[in-house]
């Protein structure tokens, strides 16, 4: 990682409010070059509180961006951080049209040229794709990093109709404890407890809203469907810079955008990254230099200049990925082995799907509950318990077919979706479907490469629950999500199939399982031929770091992921910190303290065990202004054969007065899920 501090241009920043059609203010950072020549803007739009939660992440971006010659924009949403207004749903029309407004307000300030380009990772990813969608003219370039291109299916809620326990709960639980925290005084001046008591009143926990829509309904199908984005960007001339990693849930969005959009407005780049920036140096590896690479997508489409770097971008190939090498399991790499490759269109010619049978008996697959436990992270971040230990554990709780890569044969590549066609009898109406695909050493170790899921309701569609037919026959079609891989030669290509997979899917009430008929189920592989690919990255580079201080402590640390089982009860519980914990201190003297706990348990024999529970404690702290918040929310979620129970709890306080407490408990049919 580069650290530098001398630019083409000096900076300068301000914090401003930018006024909205309705008059509310979002609170914004501008960094600016110093010229008197007009420049694009570029944006990014993001729930986090600009003034602390991302300060750092931000003070080594936007100034790199200023110091080459555009004016870099943080805003927050309304009704977050030091933002006027109330919060709403995530991704809803009110938080759009706020996007575009920011978008028309920014391209007509004295400094800006007029053209707008924005940016973000995951939430700030998405933000940026659905603003293109609507078109507003002064936006015309995009970089959506680590951003779903379908909230139904590839985001924190639902996977192949099944109800992600993990993510949906964990992160509407963890949206509660952000949106609960106030606006920062030395900011918002004087109206910020007015401004957070009328925001608490309007809180409402996000998980309500995500499970009473168990299938692909109307909800998702609205302003924010996958069919309208599509629609919107196809139309539209913002061009889209996409860009994914292999450790990322929502890397299919990337494949589906270069082939979707037209090929003179997208670029597509996938490495072997967590759900981060591909910059910050955070495991895996290796990094590239993002701020260059996307400065050449702004220089291009911002400023019609193609002298940047190694000429126009747009000569680039339409997708650049990494193909991860075979390695031993491991739940953290600094970097991961493997080569770029490169491919001119998607679907790729240089990729062809090749069947593989399944062979053997007919076996009855029903795993114990707690099968998942060694699933990893959903959302990897760049931790150190991240990614999925070694597989075998998983794999006896699993039927396994093998197919051996010849030990004189070349590696066996792999890019795209693999997909698993499956013969099934059901012994029950409900049920799920889960394939792994991993990659199987001499020695036994098994390395997880990608994985599927279906909810048995949804074989027909995610937007129809229909049972299954007990007792009778049937073909189910299970695409697993996106990989980039070269299986060893002397290695063996391992379909892993269980019907649980906690915490990840919420089980269905039945436990039966099913029986798989291995003749006429079958495993397709889409296989890329090896070519001679040259891809260059400049190495990371950012502006200098905000010295944030972290206190010395004497505590020891809590583990990150911690399994425990009850023998007696045949009870397994997962104990996830989803960090960063501790306490930080701002150069502006603000104390931030966090602490979280998220449990996750399950009998192994009982379905209808399953609960999760999300603990946060924030405390916001300025001891010269005698300034102390505490924030504590608690949040659970059960189940019985009929329905989902969701209860909350959050508990404000400034100093020693309570200034708010308020509870939830919503019971919601399981229509689906």
């Amino acid at each position: 990682m580069s650290i530098r501090s001398d630019f083409p241009y000096e900076t300068v920043h301000e914090d401003v409010r930018i006024p909205l059609p309705d008059s509310t203010r979002l609170y914004a950072r501008v960094w600016r070059p110093v010229t008197d020549e007009p420049v694009p803007a570029l944006l990014e739009y993001l729930p986090y509180r600009l003034t602390d939660w991302t300060a750092p992440r931000d003070a080594q971006r936007h100034p790199w961006y200023a110091g080459h010659g555009y004016a870099s924009v943080r805003v927050d949403l309304r009704g977050h951080g030091n933002s006027e207004g109330l919060p709403g749903d995530a991704h809803d029309a009110t938080e759009l049209a706020d996007a575009v407004a920011v978008v028309e307000w920014l391209s007509a300030q004295p400094w800006c040229s007029g053209r707008v380009g924005m940016f973000g990772s995951s939430w700030g990813g998405l933000a940026a794709l659905r603003v293109a969608a609507l078109a507003p003219e002064p936006l015309r370039a995009v970089v959506a990093v680590c951003a779903t291109d379908d909230r139904y299916e590839d985001d924190v809620h639902y996977k192949g109709g099944s109800v992600l326990a993990v993510d949906m709960h964990a992160w509407a639980a963890t949206m509660l404890a952000f949106v609960c925290r106030p606006p920062d005084p030395r900011y918002a001046g004087e109206e910020w407890r007015a401004m957070w008591l009328s925001r608490l009143e309007a809180v409402r926990p996000l998980v309500h809203t995500w499970l009473a829509h168990q299938t692909r309904d109307d909800y998702w199908r609205g302003t924010a469907s996958q069919e309208s984005l599509y629609e919107g960007l196809s139309g539209a001339q913002a061009a889209v810079l996409a860009v994914g990693g292999w450790q990322d849930p929502y890397r299919n969005a990337v494949l589906r955008l270069v082939e979707r959009l037209p090929q003179d407005r997208v670029r597509g780049i996938i490495g072997p990254w967590a759900h981060q920036y591909p910059d910050r140096g955070l495991p895996p590896g290796p990094s590239i230099g993002f701020l260059q690479e996307t400065l050449r997508w702004w220089d291009r489409h911002l400023k019609n200049d193609t002298a940047f770097g190694a000429g126009d971008v747009m000569a680039e190939p339409l997708l650049r990925s990494w193909i991860t090498a075979s390695h031993p399991p491991a739940t953290v790499y600094e970097e991961l082995p493997g080569h770029w490759a490169t491919d001119p269109s998607w679907p790729s010619p240089y990729v062809t799907p090749v069947r593989y049978a399944l062979g053997g008996e007919p076996v009855l697959v029903r795993s114990p509950q707690h099968t998942g436990l060694d699933a990893g992270r959903f959302l990897p971040l760049g931790h150190d318990a991240d990614l999925p230990p070694d597989q075998r554990d998983e794999d006896a709780h699993s039927a396994c077919f093998d197919f051996p890569v010849p030990a004189e044969a070349e590696p066996l590549e792999i890019l795209g979706r693999p997909r698993a066609t499956l013969t099934l009898r059901c012994d029950a109406p409900t049920g799920q479907v889960v394939a792994r695909l991993c990659d199987v050493a001499p020695d036994g170790a098994s390395t997880l490469v990608t994985r599927g899921v279906l909810n048995l309701s949804a074989r027909y569609g995610t937007d129809r629950a229909v049972e299954a037919q007990v007792g009778e026959t049937e073909d189910v079609l299970i695409d697993l999500d996106a990989a980039g891989h070269a299986f060893a030669p002397g290695h063996r290509v391992r379909l892993a199939v269980s019907s649980a997979y906690w915490p990840w899917i919420w089980p269905q009430p039945d436990a039966a399982g099913f029986t798989l008929f291995p003749v006429g189920s079958g495993l397709t592989l889409p296989i890329r031929s090896h070519t001679g690919d040259a891809v260059e990255f400049e190495r990371p580079e950012h502006a200098e770091p905000l010295e944030v201080v972290i206190p010395a402590t004497l505590e020891e640390p809590r583990p990150e992921r911690l399994v425990v089982r009850d023998v007696a009860k045949g009870e397994w519980r997962l104990e996830v910190d989803p960090g960063p914990g501790g306490t930080r201190v701002h150069p502006d003297g603000l104390e931030v303290t966090e602490e979280a706990l998220e449990t996750y348990t399950i009998a192994e024999d009982d379905p209808l065990s399953a609960r999760t529970r999300s603990d946060w404690s924030i405390r916001l702290h300025r001891p010269e202004d005698a300034w102390d918040v505490h924030v504590t929310t608690r949040s659970e979620l059960t189940c019985d054969a009929d329905a989902f129970t969701a209860s909350d709890e959050v508990i404000c306080t400034e100093g020693a007065e309570v200034v708010f407490h308020h509870t939830w408990e919503q019971r919601i049919p399981r229509t689906a899920g």
